[in-house]
Order: C-alpha cells, then structure tokens, then sequence
C-alpha cells in the first residue's frame, strides 16, 4: 500500500529533527513519504553571520552548509519511520558529492533526499541527495546517517 505524502511547516520540522538555530537548516517540507523521500526549501538569508569571512566581497555559501541541509532532510526521512522515531541521527559520511553551482545570498534551496540502502539491523541508512537552485542543479550526494 503506498503512502500518502504530507507537507511540513517549520514547526513541525523542529518536532522531528533536533536541530536548531542556527544549524537547522529546513525551512519546511512540500512532500515527505516517511521513510522514502522528502523535498523541502531552505532560504539562504544574506544576514547570515557566515558570509562575513566566506567570502568578503563575494559571498557564497560554504559546501558543508550544503551538506548539512542534506543530511537534515534524510534525518526527516529516517526520523519518521515508526522505527527510528524519537532517536539522534547521527552523521556517518557522505559519498559521491559534486558541487556544481555556487549558492548564494538570497537562494532558495530546494532539497531531495531519496532511501536508498538502509541496514535496520544497524539502525543505518543513506539517501541519495540533490540540492537545485532556481531548478538548477547545485550539489549531488549520498549522506549516510546512524540512528541512536
């Protein structure tokens, strides 16, 4: 039977995930499948403090910002699984990542994150991630997360 998929506020993020400011870097979600796939946005504030030494002049958004909003959004495809709800995801790596688009101050990112191996015996699992921005492809990845 196949699931329904839902959309999450910002709120209901923070009931999920145990980030937050200034590292929680999911501003809401437009579909989640628990347990499969999520696509949610994270908009880029140029206030950010970050973007005073990275880079003065032309700032650009560090890649482990990147990949950090990445491995937000598959906690919140492992994190509502029944199985690993109420647990710390914890990150183990990430594999095959290719940045190919600044992002700047100011984008909206646009975050995929799709299961695609998991060992439940381990309370392990990794998504395949893709980060767009303005439909353009930013950054590629996949980013394994230990559930504990």
């Amino acid at each position: 039977m196949a699931q329904e998929a839902m959309t999450l506020t910002h709120a209901q993020v923070m009931e999920i995930i145990p980030h937050r400011d200034p590292m929680l870097l999911i501003d809401e979600v437009s579909e989640l499948i628990p347990g499969q796939r999520v696509t949610a946005s994270f908009w880029v504030d140029p206030a950010r403090e970050i973007f005073r030494g990275h880079f003065p002049g032309d700032p650009v958004l560090p890649g482990v910002y990147t990949v950090e909003a990445t491995a937000q959004a598959t906690d919140l495809v492992l994190m509502t699984k029944p199985c690993y709800a109420g647990k710390t995801p914890l990150f183990l790596g990430i594999d095959n990542v290719k940045f190919r688009k600044k992002i700047l101050p100011g984008d909206t990112l646009e975050i995929h994150a799709e299961l695609f191996s998991e060992r439940p015996e381990k309370a392990i699992a990794s998504c395949k991630c893709q980060v767009f921005t303005d439909g353009d492809l930013a950054a590629e990845s996949e980013v394994t997360i230990a559930m504990r």
